[in-house]
């Protein structure tokens, strides 16, 4: 609560004055029943009907200044709150960004989604009505306090004996209502999860026919999560009446005790109670106990919130991120030289994915990567932009270790084409600048020029101002891959990297977009990941990874030549083809081009 707070301290002056307000304010409901004891005992016992009207007109007036409070408040208090959750929200997306690879890899989607949502917009009930209304509450009772230990001191202390019961009741409520918003948060959390994993994934569950596994997975987490909501209401459910037999007791204690001194006072046996005392005293026991019934339903949102800030707070403090350095080297435009030095790296502290990995790239070059699927190709190009940390060893750029570089310097100098192509809910030109003002219209439709990607979008109602929908739900695997190539090069990148990006071209768009990148490398360093190793032949170094470590380099003759793993793989994928067309590599080894294995 005391961390919650301090999001208020911007506002400060604003929440004080809400809390001048609710002060004031609180004490013109304990006031009404003090004005309905004098117009009964002053003017309607001695038949003075002018002085009752004038007391009926203070208790309006109250009532109409009390109202207009009221509305004031909860503008005031709903900015407030309203304020504060944007400014959350805003700290939780910018932390987002800040953290590692490593931090989604073992979060879901869901989850995180669940913080900034749902578990915030609980916390924004708690800064416009929970706390705010939870010291209004306080307030009065402490001003019934005063006002019924002013009116008669006998009866208040009859009011308080059943106090040691409520506080009882409030402690055993607290301790429960806790306990079962933590679990309706924490399960919460679980089916938004659920939920965005499964829509996500809907095509391969009909595919594969799982809708009833699927469907049963969901009825579970479902399930528990009705149960743990049930739970924390069965607690207030208890509570709610504990509060209401208590308050009847304690109005029958008054109606008892208090009757019993106004007939006294009448007989004259005693003296100090009168009828409109007494009625005074009905009306403080049921306001009395009404803030306490409210308290309840703030102490609901209390600990909901605590719940979800909990929560929020973890993930806050969670410092998986990025070890920036204290004075970055400035570098400016790259030139784009690359170096490992014994580089060791794992993810999530398992067993090795790169393994001693050196090599070196010079600016202007084009190295490839093969090897089979998890031989560590990807991790290679991940920790070349600093997605992840490497456990041992150097990566230089330009000579710099890259620890030592602003980590935004070095991507905007890093273009990179991924296999799985996400593109977002914008139009094309968006999805290709990504909102950077420095590349105008005239470099997107050129980059989508030169990666013939001005075919199909000539096609779209409205071009380049086509919505592509959610992940590019309209466009073909094919055509979201021309449109990252597209982006990749309109930042006009000192390094380049290509995973697999022509992997699920068909062979039209594979020729115009070789010829594309043929132009495009020339003075650029480029990183080529490729299975297809028709795309790298041409490439000045050819690397073969194998079980995270490098296993053979050179160029595409002088692999084929040592007959080692790229030769195995060469064989493979063209074996075929080329004894068909006759060109192939029989041919070759019949005029000794290639040797045997």
């Amino acid at each position: 609560m005391r961390r919650l707070v301090k999001y208020l301290a911007p506002y400060k002056w604003k929440v004080v004055l809400a809390v001048i307000i609710t002060v004031l304010v609180s004490a013109l409901g304990p006031l009404r029943p003090f004005l309905t004891m004098i117009a009964i005992d002053k003017y309607i016992a001695v038949g003075d009907y002018g002085g009752l009207m004038g007391v009926v007109a203070i208790i309006v007036g109250t009532l109409v200044v009390q109202s207009l409070i009221l509305y004031g408040q909860t503008l005031l208090t709903a900015w407030i709150g309203q304020q504060t959750v944007y400014d959350l929200r805003r700290e939780l997306f910018a932390h987002f960004q800040e953290l590692s690879m490593r931090f989604f890899d073992r979060n879901p989607v869901g989850r995180l989604i669940t913080r900034i949502t749902n578990d915030v917009e609980v916390l924004n009930d708690l800064f416009s009505s929970g706390i705010i209304m939870i010291v209004a509450d306080v307030f009065v009772i402490f001003w019934i306090f005063v006002f019924m230990f002013y009116t008669s001191w006998k009866l208040s202390l009859v009011v308080l004996t059943v106090f040691p019961l409520l506080l009882m009741a409030t402690a055993v409520f607290r301790k429960k209502a806790r306990e079962s918003y933590r679990d309706v948060r924490r399960l919460v959390a679980r089916v938004n999860s659920f939920l965005n994993e499964h829509v996500s994934g809907m095509i391969t569950v009909q595919l594969f026919g799982a809708e009833a596994h699927t469907y049963r997975q969901f009825d579970s987490i479902n399930r528990a999560t009705a149960d743990a909501n049930i739970r924390s209401v069965f607690y207030y459910a208890v509570f709610y009446p504990a509060v209401e037999f208590l308050s009847s007791v304690a109005t029958a204690l008054i109606v008892w005790y208090g009757g019993s001194l106004v007939l006294g006072n009448k007989l004259g046996l005693t003296a100090g109670v009168t009828i409109g005392t007494l009625i005074a005293f009905y009306q403080y026991t049921e306001q009395f106990f009404r803030p306490i019934r409210d308290l309840a339903d703030k102490y609901n949102i209390l600990q909901s919130a605590m719940a979800a800030s909990e929560r929020i707070f973890k993930l806050l403090d969670d410092d998986t991120v990025l070890a920036l350095p204290e004075k970055p080297i400035s570098v400016g435009r790259l030139r784009g030289e690359i170096e490992f030095r014994n580089v060791w790296f794992a993810y999530n502290n398992e067993d090795y994915v790169l393994k001693d990995i050196s090599f070196r790239v010079r600016p202007g070059e084009t190295v490839a990567f093969v090897g089979a699927t998890g031989a560590g190709k990807s991790s290679i190009t991940n920790l070349m932009t600093r997605l992840y940390e490497f456990q041992r060893g150097e990566i230089l750029i330009d000579g710099h270790d890259i620890r030592e570089l602003d980590p935004q310097e070095l991507r905007r100098n890093t273009a990179i084409v991924l296999q799985d192509v996400f593109l977002f809910s914008a139009d094309i030109s968006t999805n290709i600048s990504l909102g950077n003002e420095a590349i105008t219209d005239e470099k997107i439709r050129s980059a989508a020029a030169l990666v013939g990607a001005n075919d199909f979008i000539s096609r779209l109602s409205r071009g380049f101002e086509s919505q592509v929908m959610e992940r590019g739900a309209i466009l073909s695997v094919g055509e979201k891959q021309l449109i990252s190539f597209a982006r990749a090069l309109a930042y006009d990148p000192s390094i380049l990297i290509l995973d697999e990006a022509t992997s699920s071209i068909d062979t039209e768009s594979e020729q115009k977009i070789q010829h594309a990148i043929e132009q495009l490398l020339v003075g650029r360093t480029s990183i080529v990941i490729a299975h297809r190793l028709s795309t790298i032949q041409k490439a000045d170094k050819i690397i073969v990874m194998h079980h995270g470590e490098i296993r053979e380099m050179g160029t595409h003759d002088e692999l084929l030549h040592m007959g080692g793993i790229y030769r195995t793989l060469y064989e493979l994928q063209y074996k075929e083809q080329e004894l068909a067309d006759g060109t192939g590599l029989r041919a070759r080894e019949n005029e000794g081009s290639v040797t045997s294995t």
